[in-house]
């Protein structure tokens, strides 16, 4: 898992790039981490062409669905739209997983109000919260 904190009202998009990054796959006998997953499942925020191309050009698979709009628009531009993205629904149902975690860490007072000042702070708050959720299982 990896855990970045962004300035302001930035969205996720453009640290997904950083996120990824920083992602750590430990292996299950001796060896160092694998720093590419097998997938990255998604919601619609993340459907951008940049992030989709930034996971093909790594070989990660991309379970992520795609909004209204941009099908939209792909239907709009005929034969030239192209194909729409592979989306597999039975894996996008394991995606609960990510969102029961991020729940666990709103239960966190001082993290789902934000009021740390410092980008810092709130980060360390995070890793604390994180590591206190995992020590707990």
């Amino acid at each position: 898992m990896a855990l970045r904190v962004t300035a302001g009202q930035a969205g996720d998009a453009p640290a997904f790039e950083t996120v990824m990054a920083a992602i750590r796959v430990p292996q299950s006998g001796p060896g160092r981490p694998r720093t590419r997953p097998d997938t990255v499942l998604a919601d619609r925020a993340y459907s951008s062409r940049a992030i989709r191309s930034h996971l093909r050009r790594r070989g990660i698979r991309a379970v992520i669905p795609q909004p209204s709009d941009q099908i939209g628009h792909r239907l709009r531009r005929g034969r030239d739209g192209g194909r729409p993205p592979a989306f597999d629904a039975e894996v996008y149902k394991q995606r609960n997983a990510v969102e029961r975690c991020i729940n666990r860490l709103k239960q966190w007072r001082g993290l789902a109000m934000r009021t740390d000042k410092l980008a810092i702070a709130y980060q360390a708050a995070l890793h604390l919260a994180a590591i206190l959720i995992w020590a707990r299982r």
